[in-house]
């Protein structure tokens, strides 16, 4: 929930993202159309995932996001798997806000009154040569059948979801039965995978293929279509912005850009509508070579001020102090104090739990990973905490997502497979050239960091597990050296990790999730842990920074460039040992730092 172009985490102005921008864009749209018929939607997560959301979240005022897609004038509204983490009263409340149908075609709640829908009608008039002709346009919704899962302590026995694929045919027959013209799909879905497999997370492409369905607004990787990243896939055409022949648009995330599809339609008294052709854009709020930045719609910016000073008032609480600077520049080849701090507080919190003797006497290991590394969020997306005294703001720059606190009893060969999970964030060294060190394809909150022991990274090794943990290779092994205590970990050796929920119910696709017993905790907000932390409530000897866990094993002659945000240049002593050598920003803003390894 992006409303306006500013960075809570560093109470600083950030023109690259919100939807003030962004409603620039879409008043220029509708000026550019004209006369045509003009249709707009959202397409899903517009509730959370940034301190004003978690503001108006809890405040009684109306709902800010609301109150904008009334001003913009939206004719529907998708919902998306982390708007659901709201917990239904909450949601319930801002969805009776909602100025038009909002839509969720694939998850049914089992009690209470739903206040979304399946499909939408919207009946609307276009003037052709004098005359008034009705229009009648089909709208469904789908999201990943795994949102159940994500969202488990809200949804888990109180919804059931359906496969996107079934749901989105159920959803075309019954517009189609309403006599609709145009069908249009709101698919809170990623490309992924062409060939149709049930309850697919990422199933844009073989939703594409579904007739009756005339168009496509896919979105949840954050990604943008058309865009490079979905270059050469079958039926993938970027150049056009097709896929199956069909136009489709992802808009990215944050408000950063505005999809567009024209449709060019005829009609005609005997055979109603036609599509004749279509085309598909992305219309940008950021800077570029010629143009700067998008302005901000003043209508917007004043309707957002309340919450905005609001959030501010909020994250300006101070809550206690650190001696180091945090940051997450080097998250990915060095060592990481935020992620060291947050690790600590975990096993903090988690060991008055393990009140047992078998548990008390088993290692506690934490696993903890970036939540600001860059990649599609921009070269403005790091954590950056200044030492000295911090506030709420600070608190929440180290921790983004809003997990709670998880333990789970692990064996040693779990503990192998979960590091090598982590370990295929990268890609594997080319000898012969300067290779990326992190490969774009890869979510780098999938990167955990494992504290309590030490290993090493084989970067010259492929991965033993694919994005989706589908195994590889069981014989491909980049961890090596792996041990606790100086002492190699046994495959049946027990172990106590402490980590989030996200982690715990299976995000990020980590191999050993099912496999694991959960430890019973009562529900423990990270980030409430991290400011109990920082508020030297912890005794002096977790005070201490732990060890750092990982290291690469030498390549010589070898060199990987490191992506990462400009204000690393003011801390190029913490990677001295790979001898940085700075490579300017790439077209995207991002510092590139070749590393001899």
């Amino acid at each position: 929930m992006n409303l306006n172009g500013f960075d809570y985490y560093a109470d600083t102005p950030d023109p690259t993202l919100g939807l003030s921008r962004t409603a620039t864009l879409i008043r220029k749209a509708r000026s550019d159309a004209g006369h045509d018929l003009v249709l707009l939607f959202d397409n899903g997560d517009s509730l959370q995932g940034t301190p004003v959301g978690d503001w108006a979240a809890r405040t009684k005022r109306p709902h800010p996001m609301m109150l904008a897609f009334k001003a913009l004038q939206y004719d529907a509204i998708a919902l998306g798997n982390h708007d659901f983490g709201l917990g239904f009263a909450t949601l319930d409340r801002v969805l009776a806000q909602a100025p038009g149908p909002v839509l969720c075609g694939n998850l049914k709640r089992l009690e209470g009154v739903t206040k979304w829908q399946s499909t939408a009608v919207l009946d609307r008039i276009v003037p052709i040569d004098g005359r008034k002709v009705p229009i009648r346009i089909g709208v469904l919704s789908v999201l990943p059948p795994q949102t159940i899962r994500w969202e488990s302590h809200v949804l888990q026995g109180n919804a059931v979801a359906q496969d996107i694929l079934s749901a989105a045919r159920n959803g075309v027959r019954a517009l189609k039965r309403r006599n609709c013209d145009v069908i249009v799909a709101l698919a809170h879905s990623g490309i992924g995978p062409r060939v149709a497999a049930e309850n697919m997370e990422n199933a844009i492409i073989p939703l594409s293929e579904i007739d009756g369905i005339d168009a496509i607004i896919a979105g949840h990787t954050h990604l943008t279509f058309p865009g490079d990243a979905h270059s050469g896939l079958a039926g993938v055409d970027i150049d056009l912005g097709r896929i199956s022949g069909k136009p489709v648009v992802m808009p990215g995330s944050a408000g950063s850009h505005l999809g567009v599809i024209d449709l060019d339609m005829r009609w005609s008294a005997n055979s109603g509508w036609q599509i004749d052709d279509h085309r598909s854009q992305l219309r940008s709020i950021r800077a570029t070579c010629t143009e700067g930045s998008v302005s901000e719609d003043p209508e917007m910016r004043d309707l957002f001020e309340v919450a905005h000073a609001a959030t501010r008032t909020m994250l300006a609480r101070p809550v206690g102090r650190v001696t180091q600077h945090l940051h997450s520049y080097f998250s990915f080849c060095a060592a990481d104090r935020g992620l060291a701090l947050v690790a600590a507080a975990q096993a903090f919190a988690v060991r008055p739990f393990l009140n047992t003797p078998e548990l008390a006497n088993l290692p506690l290991l934490s696993a903890v990973s970036p939540h600001k590394f860059g990649g599609r969020a921009g070269p403005r997306c790091f954590t950056d905490v200044p030492a000295g005294e911090i506030e709420q703001r600070h608190v929440d720059d180290l921790h983004v997502f809003p997990n709670d606190l998880r333990a789970l009893v692990v064996k040693g060969s779990q503990v192998q497979d979960w590091l090598e999970m982590s370990a295929g964030v990268f890609n594997r060294i080319d000898l012969k050239a300067d290779t990326d060190l992190v490969d774009p394809h890869r979510a780098g909150h999938n990167f955990d960091v494992v504290f309590g022991l030490r290993y090493r990274i084989d970067l010259s090794r492929p991965a033993r597990f694919d994005a989706d943990g589908g195994l590889i290779d069981a014989a491909h092994s980049r961890i090596v050296d792996l041990t606790h205590d100086r002492r190699p970990i046994e495959d049946e050796q027990m172990f106590v990790v402490t980590t989030n929920t996200y982690r715990a119910i299976g995000g990020g696709h980590f191999p050993f999730v099912g496999q694991v017993t959960s430890l019973p905790l009562p529900n423990l907000a990270i980030k409430s842990i991290i400011r109990d932390f920082v508020s030297n409530t912890a005794p002096d000897d977790y005070a201490q920074t732990p060890q750092h866990p990982f290291a690469f094993v030498p390549q010589p002659g070898a060199f990987a460039i490191l992506k990462t945000g400009p204000g690393a240049r003011a801390h190029l002593a913490d990677i001295s040992r790979y001898r940085p050598q700075l490579l300017g920003c790439d077209p995207d803003g991002f510092e590139r730092i070749r590393l001899a390894l």
